[in-house]
């Protein structure tokens, strides 16, 4: 590419696109199709990375999950009261003035009515003993008080709270045939946990006809890299058949599936929105090149090459589909972003609270497929411009 073609390029580049506003109209639908595009695939997304979020930032690499082996989740698990004071007493789990840093859990499914729609969603009312807190990244309580040990009292996440109505503390509500008082609310950081109901594990147990079984354990390790001679020292012991995992990895697992879907979903949205968009913006520059017959036929005939002429076309496509895609990711990080709401997480089934996530990462995403749509829409027509014969466009009315 030589200087000319280089001064041919920017001179009917810049001339093409000082004469948009002259085509306000259809340049406005090409924009706001692909900025309908770009915001709702960046608001499914986000979602998905919601969800992610949630449950990923509550994972910890010193911080280990114990399930029975064989076993993907909490659900499936179980493990007696002996296995668990054997896991718990393994040298690499930090021990402190009352005993290894260790919480052996189980939780039931309860239903609780939602806020908005008032129908049932399926709730973890989690077990958890004394350890519980300190093995949670940023948990403290934000209202009320914890839940005293040993009596039939409750404390809720924040998130739960939020989402499901006869949380409020300082309320008796009644689940199975007991009476539970909700003592306190608390809240981790946004985490998994929020989306969950606290009680002491003994209590849970004998509510709920469990007798002295538990579905997982959680420990303190001394290091993220203690976790594989921790697990070695599980595997040799005879009496335990389990399956060891760092907290990141259990969380890693459990979101697998639902942002799989979600992501899927989303992209088959933004495929099918995205054919339409690409048509308007065929539609919009097919317009454009036809408006300009014969000013593109005086610049050819003036010693104008196909190059230049192709890409003045593609210039204007891409600033209607950069500024679309702008506009889509303003309306997604507007619209969505910070949005709370549950969704069931399908390895435990049960009802977990995330808020919507809009990321610089998700943004630049729409943002690129924006300029995708728009360099496929504007394709053609820079095509059929530079090919278009001279002596017909001059003759043009």
């Amino acid at each position: 590419m030589n200087f000319n073609t280089l001064g041919q390029l920017g001179a009917i580049t810049a001339m093409n696109l000082r004469n948009v506003p002259s085509r306000l109209s259809s340049s406005l639908v090409a924009t706001i199709g692909v900025a309908g595009v770009v915001t709702i695939l960046i608001g499914v997304l986000s979602m998905s990375e919601g969800f992610r979020s949630v449950l990923q930032y509550a994972g910890r690499d010193d911080v280990a999950i114990v399930l029975r082996g064989g076993s993907n989740d909490e659900m499936s698990s179980g493990l007696s009261l002996e296995q668990t004071r054997l896991i718990a007493d393994a040298p690499q789990v930090v021990r402190g003035a009352d005993g290894p840093l260790a919480s052996p859990e189980l939780y039931v499914i309860i239903d609780l009515p939602m806020r908005v729609t008032g129908t049932s969603a399926n709730v973890p009312l989690r077990g958890v003993e004394a350890h519980a807190p300190q093995l949670r990244q940023d948990f403290r309580i934000i209202a009320g008080r914890m839940f005293r040990p040993g009596t039939f009292e409750v404390i809720v996440g924040q998130g739960a709270a939020r989402q499901f109505r006869g949380l409020t503390t300082g309320t008796t509500v009644r689940w199975g045939s007991t009476d539970w008082y909700v003592a306190g609310m608390f809240a981790d950081r946004g985490s998994v946990a929020q989306g969950e109901v606290w009680t002491d594990a003994t209590v849970l147990q004998n509510a709920y006809n469990r007798g002295s079984s538990f579905q997982s354990v959680r420990v303190q390790l001394r290091s993220a890299a203690a976790l594989s001679a921790f697990a070695r020292a599980l595997k040799a012991d005879p009496r335990l058949t389990v399956r060891t995992l760092s907290e990141r990895a259990f969380y890693q697992e459990q979101s697998r599936i639902i942002t799989t879907m979600i992501e899927s979903v989303g992209s088959v949205i933004a495929i099918l929105m995205g054919l339409g968009a690409v048509f308007a913006a065929l539609n919009t520059m097919y317009s454009t090149v036809a408006a300009r017959t014969r000013e593109i036929a005086t610049l050819r005939a003036l010693g104008f090459g196909a190059l230049p002429v192709v890409t003045s076309v593609l210039a204007e496509a891409m600033l209607l589909g950069l500024a679309g895609g702008l506009l889509g990711c303003l309306a997604a990080w507007l619209g969505f972003n910070g949005i709370e709401t549950s969704t069931m997480n399908w390895a435990s089934f049960s009802q977990i609270t995330f808020a919507f996530k809009v990321t610089p990462t998700l943004m630049a995403r729409g943002l690129s497929y924006g300029l995708l749509l728009a360099l496929l829409g504007g394709l053609l027509p820079a095509i059929r411009a530079a090919r278009q014969s001279v002596v017909a466009g001059l003759r043009a009315s």
